[in-house]
């Protein structure tokens, strides 16, 4: 149709969406251009300011490399990550829910580990921590052969994929869960961290005045046939920033009791202080799929 003034704009692209063939993606479509369009025009877009956003999506691509990812950092970062997480679960939205967003940092080639592994692949300096997991169903009855991904950052908040002076794989795993639906592994007790702000994240971040930290957490992703596929995160109540995450992720749901021991451990050799964390995490009923990884690999040692 011939463009004759502003509101038809946005016709002529419903018209051109009304015709794809899927029914949910031109639904998707639909909606976004509607929604699109209505901001643009409650604001009263600039040109300039057009302009700049296009940069800014544009500097979203340049800066999501092989072990980065900023549009998944940008997407926790205006809540997008947290909503859709808590609105297709926990009975789409309804009731309570340990799942959790996915985050940027999780890697599809985790090594399988047997219970009771230790996750610390190179030195890592930390108060040690012991965590129990035991997988339900519903009814209470044990979920036995899942496979568990678990991952989680240095105490000195960061991520095996943004240290090269980290192994290869360090505070990462990947577990079966025995028939009583359980496993144990050991590692250290994780820190909060500070997401990367040298991208459009941190202008964001700068622009509402807000600190650039996550609490402490751990990381699962347990994945079984015939149940649907649980993402979560467990924050570590004493971390000082647990109400007020950069990325919007913390529920009451997923504080676990990191329990505090003062006292040596001859059972595991532990040095004190060191840390247990018993978690139980009940799976619903639905489609079990792996997600798409956000980042295949680990930044390089600057050479000299």
């Amino acid at each position: 149709m011939i463009i004759e003034n502003q509101a038809t704009v946005t016709q002529a692209v419903e018209e051109a969406v009304s015709r794809v063939e899927d029914p949910r993606l031109r639904e998707i479509l639909l909606a976004l251009v509607r929604h699109l369009h209505g901001f643009v025009r409650e604001v009263r877009l600039s040109e300039r300011e057009f302009g700049d956003a296009v940069r800014v999506i544009a500097e979203l691509g340049h800066k999501t490399t092989a072990s980065h990812n900023e549009v998944m950092l940008m997407a926790g970062s205006l809540g997008v990550s947290p909503l859709i997480c808590l609105l297709n679960n926990g009975n789409n939205g309804q009731t309570e829910t340990q799942a959790n967003m996915l985050g940027p940092f999780w890697r599809d080639d985790q090594p399988l580990c047997a219970s009771g592994a230790s996750l610390v692949r190179s030195p890592t300096p930390g108060a040690e921590l012991r965590v129990s997991v035991s997988l339900e169903d519903p009814a209470g009855h044990p979920v036995a052969g899942a496979e568990v991904d678990v991952w989680h950052s240095s105490p000195e908040g960061l991520y095996e994929n943004q240290d090269p002076k980290q192994a290869e794989m360090n505070l990462r795993g990947r577990f079966i869960s025995g028939e009583d639906g359980k496993f144990h592994f050991r590692s250290v007790k994780p820190a909060g961290y500070p997401i990367p702000v040298d991208g459009p994240v941190g202008d964001l971040v700068r622009a509402t005045c807000r600190h650039n930290f996550r609490p402490a957490h751990l990381h699962f992703m347990v994945f079984k046939p015939g149940f649907k596929t649980l993402i979560s995160q467990v924050y570590s109540p004493d971390d000082p920033n647990i109400d007020s995450d950069v990325q919007f992720g913390v529920t009451r749901a997923l504080i676990g009791k990191y329990v505090r021991h003062d006292n040596p451990s001859d059972e595991f050799g532990f040095a004190a202080p060191w840390y247990s964390l018993d978690q139980r995490f009940v799976l619903e009923a639905g489609e079990a799929r792996r997600p798409m990884a956000p980042i295949r690999g680990k930044v390089q040692a600057a050479s000299r």
